[in-house]
């Protein structure tokens, strides 16, 4: 991945800058292995990879592929598609600020949220991150002098059955709904399994988060991320992405061969110490949220972390593993004693995510007008 990332031209970090983590197969038929160094890196930094994951590296080229493909459109095409009261769509550039208290603008990425797809009908649609997604394919292009709903899928064909004016949907991205519903799917697949490992590692029954109460119905949430080509200035309050921790269970980050993501193993450290983590292709970049913290009574981490732009773009995509919405979490009995009593009050899963979005999303209606 280095010798890629030097091809490219691409300043690489000296090896003290750089953290080691531990890597996880996910193939592997020793367990308890598996199990030892992802609760070693769960201990340390909050922070691992996992390999051989079951995802084929043709497919994963292909999600990069249609996402850059996206991102390609312009900015009037994604504004069609900005992000709803549920989270789903597009977000520009400043959308999202991380860490508002050292941030000048807000973050230097676009983004794309897909999450699970629920039809207008169902009953889940009440609850906040559920509901039906933006779909790029699904935007309407009208001709004629008027506009209004109708529920055809229609064709440039003449005669097709509407006499009010006519209407186009075009779908301008060939492939792109089928393959983040398929990525998303995979996705899921190995955050589960990464979960079962997670749980073993806090002494718990492996099928622990399986629980309906826990991720029967998660809200798992795929971003597809864009890193503009211009080079951070933390002194000056310019990043990537801002520093934060991450919000639920578990992250998996697959990434470009470009240097940025940095972590900070000691959040309370002065000055903080930032480690880049590098693109290792085929792997995904995992990590814990703060929800899981909170469940390990802070025995397990949810580190710091930011992006750094050097000057070239970049292309990640985040999938992040979050509980059913009324999941109460709570510190387990295998992380609390006489002597380690529970740090943080029990919390409902959606109450957290909706204050945690509240206070790093800009308000939708300032895209009004």
């Amino acid at each position: 991945m280095v010798n890629s990332s030097e091809a490219r031209g691409q300043q690489v970090p000296a090896p003290a800058e750089i953290s080691v983590l531990n890597c996880i197969d996910l193939s592997s038929p020793d367990i308890q292995s598996s199990v030892s160094l992802l609760k070693q890196a769960c201990l340390d930094s909050g922070f691992f990879y996992v390999i051989n994951h079951g995802i084929e590296e043709e497919f994963m080229d292909e999600v990069f592929s249609q996402s850059k493909r996206f991102f390609s459109l312009p900015m009037e095409e994604k504004m069609k598609l900005l992000r709803n009261e549920k989270n789903r769509g597009y977000t520009p550039m400043f959308d999202e600020s991380l860490d508002p208290s050292n941030q000048i603008h807000g973050d230097y990425k676009e983004g794309y949220y897909i999450g699970v797809e629920i039809s207008e009908a169902d009953a889940d649609t009440q609850k906040p991150f559920y509901g039906p997604n933006e779909w790029p394919s699904e935007v309407k292009r009208h001709k004629g002098p008027e506009k209004h709903k109708c529920h055809s899928r229609l064709t440039e064909d003449e005669n097709f059955p509407c006499h009010y004016s006519r209407i186009l949907i075009l779908d301008f991205m060939p492939g792109w709904r089928e393959t983040m519903e398929k990525y998303h799917q995979k996705a899921l697949e190995v955050a589960r399994a990464v979960s079962r490992l997670i749980a073993l590692a806090l002494d718990l029954n492996f099928d622990f988060f399986d629980q309906p109460e826990i991720l029967g119905k998660p809200i798992a949430i795929l971003r597809l991320l864009h890193y503009e080509d211009r080079t951070s200035e933390p002194e000056k309050g310019i990043f990537g992405a801002g520093a934060h921790s991450d919000f639920g269970l578990i992250t998996l980050l697959a990434t470009d061969d470009i240097f940025g993501l940095q972590i900070c193993k000691d959040r309370h450290a002065n000055p903080q110490i930032w480690e880049y983590v590098p693109p290792l292709k085929g792997a995904f970049i995992v990590n814990l949220g703060d929800m899981l913290e909170r469940w390990s009574n802070c025995i397990f981490r949810s580190t710091l972390h930011r992006v750094l732009g050097n000057g070239q773009e970049r292309y990640s995509i985040a999938y992040f593993l979050e509980p059913n919405h009324d999941c109460v979490v709570e510190c387990l009995p295998t992380c609390q004693s006489e002597k380690s009593p529970p740090k943080y009050p029990p919390i409902k899963c959606q109450d957290y995510l909706l204050q945690r979005y509240k206070d790093t999303h800009s308000d939708l209606n300032s895209y009004k007008g």
